[in-house]
């Protein structure tokens, strides 16, 4: 039996702030804190088909997203709790 995530990959090009690229880190830290050898990639994944794809629910977390504040991860840069991961290949520059 052959597991969904084992399936042939598609690359898909994210642009998005760089704050919520800095949470997509901090989220694959807490995987791995729980004992998850994970990557960024299997994160968007697994949270991508964990939405609701109901239409309404889907509008309203959008638009909920639309409205947070510049600041609304700020918390998320001191996260001195969780483990720190290397990323495999070359490393991201932040602008």
């Amino acid at each position: 039996m052959e597991l969904l995530w084992q399936q042939a990959r598609r690359n898909t090009l994210i642009s998005w702030p760089e704050d919520v690229d800095r949470r997509l880190d901090i989220l694959v830290r807490a995987a791995t804190a729980a004992g998850e050898n994970t990557s960024r990639s299997q994160i968007l994944a697994a949270l991508v088909t964990a939405a609701d794809p109901d239409p309404q629910r889907l509008a309203e977390t959008l638009r909920t997203y639309r409205l947070l504040h510049t600041d609304a991860l700020t918390g998320d840069s001191q996260r001195d709790d969780l483990p720190s991961v290397r990323n495999p290949g070359p490393s991201r520059t932040r602008r």
